[in-house]
């Protein structure tokens, strides 16, 4: 079975049908739709997915017949109230036919991670899994963490549950087998050892310390460590060390020692006893007064790489079995699926969900409920686990909750705020000057609403922070009212925090008064006297100003939020002025490509010197003719 990657790689029908003028956002209009894409359904399977007025994606769902699923939706009556909120707003429906039931599974999952929408359970985390990555694109394969897409060359050991487990397994294995975690630049350029090699942490193969055959050895050791093959590994350090006794070498005994060490001591934190498992990961789910946590194990070669706690979003009158399939689903659409995937309760399509993570993993992938065992006591252990965490999240959120009501009434706000926008900017005397939006819930940070703002009026000066204010708050309010001029979406502030004092307050006014926005509160947050986080001055637009006390909670979350969006910003600025850094003059001639760019540059040394060269040069540059070099030579000069 294939794994699609998007709607547009199936080979089938694909339409959206809307209902003329059905613009009351009442049931009867929603079922009116639904009956009107009825009309030329499929029995067959496929995805389909509700829109509202606006064209936004409201639900995806999959199903085995298409038609009759879809019917269901008509029956109002025998609907949880959830759908019929649904079926209210819904004004047209995208059809996507596929070849099985499995295949749609996997596309559901696809669009509901694309698209998030408001009637799905959500899977409410964007950090993405750290890999271990055994480079083999080198002669001396080097060991480093990796997120992000599988581009190189190697071997990918993962997931891990957090950067923190992934620099502690790495710290054992530089200690264990010597393995290098610098740069192939660094490696070329050395002509002697590194610190890592005086701590015995690196083998030193750049500069031949150790030769190529031993070091394919070591890198079989590692491979053999993360594959679950430990006691093997430990094994053969003990028979060297041993060896190394009876040669009389007790410096290179040592060595093995602490090797042997390392390796026990890595066993040894092992909060969870895995061993026999081989690789599998483990799933557990604890729900109390509407809320869910499910927590994850993770075990690779019968080691605990870890756990993390997840609180999936829009679950209220969803059954506990649907939001663990869907939270499955929508888990293995970034992670590779493992062999074995222990489950604490039946869920009703547990065959075709490890039917289409086998597709997904080109290898079986068996789910089950473990029933004696090791097994029952590693689900047991991530019940616990689940309880536990719920219990400490909804204390959290007890807390969190105190702080936005002080909030509310700290700003004079109708309530507590669910969306918080903060805004900061970031230039070098007026250079790449970005402006950056952070926004917050009660729930933490919002990154895929993120946006920043790259500064480019012609009428903004470079570095009048004041000005930069006026063009982001512009553009952020001006396109709000042209997409959503009655505020039927949830993109509106219910708060913007704003990073300056009295003159960006008053810039952030004058723009909101100009677009005739008045309910939407802002407040400045300017630094201290001496800049000291805890002396902040808060700036009403009316020019009341007023501070809290160092100690108060909510002034710590409310500087949280202004870090984040400082932090934003100069990232924005950063790669920004990184990208300017890399564009060449050469860049404008036309007929310059990235080959002819790069010969030219290898030749000349710089983009100055290529402008400044004669044409007698330039016909002499490699790849470059006769008429490419009058071309370039009359660009530079008027010709």
């Amino acid at each position: 079975m294939s794994t699609p990657s998007a709607p547009d790689r199936f080979n089938e029908e694909k339409a959206t049908y809307a209902l003329k003028g059905a613009d009351r956002p009442d049931l009867e209009a929603g079922v009116a739709a639904i009956r009107n894409v009825l009309k030329t359904l499929p029995i067959r399977p496929g995805v389909y997915r509700m829109h509202d007025a606006r064209g936004d994606v409201l639900y995806v769902g999959k199903a085995r017949s298409l038609k009759n699923r879809v019917t269901n939706y008509t029956q109002v009556n025998r609907l949880p109230k959830r759908l019929q909120r649904m079926i209210t707003q819904t004004r047209s429906m995208t059809i996507v036919t596929t070849n099985n039931e499995a295949e749609a599974l996997l596309l559901e999952a696809q669009l509901i991670k694309r698209y998030r929408p408001a009637y799905n359970v959500l899977l409410r985390d964007d950090k993405s899994f750290p890999f271990i990555l055994l480079r083999l694109d080198h002669a001396f394969p080097r060991i480093q963490k990796h997120r992000g897409a599988r581009k190189f060359k190697g071997e990918y050991f993962g997931p891990f549950a957090s950067a923190g487990e992934v620099g502690r397994t790495l710290n054992a294995l530089q200690k264990l087998f010597l393995l290098r975690s610098c740069t192939d630049s660094f490696f070329n350029n050395r002509d002697r050892p590194c610190l890592l090699y005086q701590i015995k942490r690196c083998s030193a193969p750049c500069v031949g310390r150790i030769d190529e055959a031993a070091y394919a050895e070591l890198v079989g050791d590692a491979k053999d460590f993360l594959t679950g093959k430990s006691t093997r590994v430990q094994a053969k350090l003990g028979k060297a060390m041993e060896k190394a006794s009876e040669n009389l070498d007790f410096e290179m005994a040592a060595v093995y020692r602490d090797r042997l060490k390392a390796l026990t001591f890595i066993q040894g934190s092992q909060a969870v006893n895995a061993e026999g498992i081989g690789d599998a990961d483990i799933f557990a789910l604890a729900c109390k007064s509407g809320v869910m946590c499910i927590q994850a194990f993770f075990i690779r070669g019968g080691q605990n790489w870890g756990h993390r706690s997840f609180f999936p979003a829009h679950t209220n009158d969803v059954p506990e079995e649907e939001v663990l399939a869907s939270f499955l689903m929508q888990f293995y659409e970034e992670v590779p699926p493992p062999k074995t995937i222990l489950v604490d309760r039946a869920l009703s399509e547990a065959d075709l969900l490890a039917e289409a993570l086998t597709g997904r993993a080109g290898s079986k992938v068996t789910l089950s409920v473990p029933q004696r065992g090791d097994r029952v006591r590693l689900v047991k252990q991530a019940s616990r686990n689940a309880q536990e965490a719920l219990e400490r999240h909804q204390a959290e959120s007890t807390t969190q909750a105190k702080i936005f009501r002080e909030m509310a009434e700290l700003f004079e706000l109708e309530g507590p705020p669910d969306r918080i926008e903060i805004y900061d900017n970031s230039h070098i005397q007026g250079t790449n000057a970005v402006g950056a939006m952070v926004v917050a819930g009660p729930e933490g940070f919002r990154k895929g609403a993120y946006r920043k703002f790259n500064i480019r009026r012609a009428e903004t000066v470079p570095g009048d922070d004041f000005a930069m204010m006026r063009e982001v708050m512009e553009r952020r309010f001006g396109r709000a009212q042209r997409e959503d001029p009655d505020r039927e979406g949830k993109e509106w502030p219910d708060l913007m925090l704003i990073d300056g004092g009295k003159g960006q307050v008053s810039a952030v006014k004058a723009v909101l008064d100009e677009l005739g926005i008045e309910d939407v509160p802002f407040v400045g947050v300017s630094k201290g006297p001496d800049r000291n986080a805890g002396r902040e001055t808060f700036h009403f637009p009316d020019g009341r100003e007023f501070t809290l006390p160092v100690n108060a909670p909510v002034m710590f979350h409310l500087q949280r939020l202004r870090d984040e969006a400082h932090r934003f910003a100069i990232g924005a600025h950063r790669q920004k002025r990184a990208k300017a850094i890399g564009v060449s003059s050469l860049d404008e001639v036309p007929g310059i490509g990235p080959a002819r760019k790069k010969a030219l540059l290898m030749h000349f040394g710089t983009a100055r010197a290529v402008k400044n060269a004669a044409l007698e040069d330039l016909q002499r540059a490699p790849g470059v003719s006769r008429a490419m070099a009058q071309s370039i030579y009359d660009y530079f000069h008027g010709g």
